[in-house]
């Protein structure tokens, strides 16, 4: 199979890379190479490599920063997604695109399931979820898959930044109030390829198993550090105001995955060990 990988420099696109390139024919492209935001550079991309799959792992993941920058925001997430998607769909291929959890509005109790309907109350959310939409409108051969809370080996991330902070002696105060589910990008790309070779189609969440608090995140990977000493103070999301609002509540359900026959992706702790003890240690472990 030919895989174009849009996005491979990224924290997902490279374990993309590394995953799929273990077994097929893959292309990376990045901004340098592609501009999503320019229609006829996607199709001329598409065109030159003819792949059998596309999957897009570019996007404006910064929160914040949508919410102040709204036209860019939705350029790259919404109109990017859309222009990779009609290109896809012009050579046959299928798209894979990633979503987020950004696109429930957090007030239901219980974890979302692929059915529940978006409310989606950020800028990032918002023009996530038009990506979806455009995706779903300009290419019938598509798989979607939501995550979460996503960290991984290769950019800024929750974990690194919490570790980096409490080496510096930088008081810790993580907010308490909202759960999700954190998800290791080495597995959501092993899963993707799981998922594409089983010929999944529509729309799917994928994440690790169980929830937690960014506060319970933060505690769990300051121990598996060996860092438990450090001091983590729970606070409200109303003491620790952002820019952009955050859904209380972005828990994913991954029935769909169940449905098909397919194995959940390991518990959310396993993960953040593994990637500690393979990404982080050695940065603060002297040789």
């Amino acid at each position: 199979m030919k895989v174009l990988i849009v996005g491979c420099m990224g924290m997902l696109g490279s374990d993309l890379m590394a995953r799929f390139g273990s077994c097929h024919q893959v292309r990376g492209v990045d901004q340098q190479e592609m501009d999503i935001t320019r229609p006829e550079q996607c199709l001329e991309q598409i065109q030159d490599f003819r792949p059998d799959a596309v999957i897009n792992a570019a996007a404006l993941t910064k929160v914040d920063y949508c919410e102040s920058n709204e036209r860019e925001a939705f350029l790259v997430n919404g109109e990017g997604a859309g222009n990779l998607a009609k290109a896809a769909a012009e050579c046959g291929a299928l798209l894979v695109h990633y979503s987020t959890d950004y696109v429930f509005d957090g007030q239901k109790m219980e974890a979302y399931l692929e059915e529940d309907a978006p409310n989606p109350q950020s800028i990032y959310g918002k023009s996530k979820l038009l990506g979806e939409e455009l995706v779903r409108r300009q290419c019938s051969d598509y798989l979607i898959l939501r995550t979460s809370w996503l960290f991984g080996r290769n950019g800024r991330n929750f974990i690194r930044t919490i570790v980096d902070l409490a080496r510096k002696g930088t008081p810790l105060r993580v907010v308490n109030d909202q759960r999700g589910s954190p998800s290791y990008s080495e597995d959501v790309a092993s899963h993707t390829l799981r998922m594409v070779e089983a010929g999944c189609r529509s729309t799917y969440h994928l994440t690790n198993s169980g929830f937690c608090t960014w506060y319970d995140l933060a505690v769990k990977a300051l121990e598996f550090m060996g860092m438990e000493g450090v001091p983590v103070t729970p606070v409200s999301t109303r003491e620790f105001p952002r820019p952009a609002p955050r859904p209380a509540n972005s828990v994913l359900a991954n029935c769909r995955l169940e449905r098909d026959g397919l194995p959940p992706l390991r518990p959310w702790q396993g993960a953040v060990r593994e990637y500690i003890e393979r990404h982080l240690m050695k940065r603060y472990i002297p040789d």
